[in-house]
């Protein structure tokens, strides 16, 4: 599994040109999930989104998680991030895992990010077509991989 995590300021997604979830202050994370992600990538990732200390204490320093913030969560399923380029121009999506797969596996994380974070989680809709805005807070932007643990 594969998170792309923005401090965000406030983030929303349409879907047919109507909104279908908004957030303030907090966290957009980007996820993909790949073939082989098992409910052990999903307790891992949703432990580190939960408790990623990026929001600044009154020293101005990066020592706040979420939970201390009041912040809220938009959550948005993103297979793109399996992308290989390796060769030629045109990405190849094979890691990506299949609806089938990746479906249950977002409904999981979701239900995983509410249980750590203590709070309702925004989301998209599974393998819609969607826009996002936001505005990058910071800005922050953090990548992790629950295979590298990094």
């Amino acid at each position: 599994m594969r998170a792309v995590i923005q401090r965000v300021s406030h983030a929303s997604v349409r879907i047919d040109e109507k909104e279908c979830a908004a957030i303030g202050s907090g966290l957009l994370v980007l996820l993909g999930i790949e073939e082989n992600d098992q409910e052990e990538d999903i307790q891992w990732l949703s432990a580190k989104i939960a408790n990623l200390r990026i929001f600044q204490d009154e020293s101005g320093l990066m020592n706040r998680a979420l939970h201390e913030t009041a912040g809220d969560i938009l959550l948005i399923s993103q297979f793109t991030l399996f992308a290989s380029t390796k060769k030629g121009n045109r990405p190849s999506f094979l890691r990506s895992a299949k609806p089938v797969t990746a479906s249950p596996l977002y409904e999981k994380m979701i239900a995983q990010l509410e249980k750590d974070s203590g709070q309702k989680i925004q989301t998209g809709r599974f393998g819609a077509d969607m826009q996002v805005s936001l505005c990058n807070d910071g800005p922050v932007t953090i990548m992790i991989d629950s295979k590298n643990k990094e």
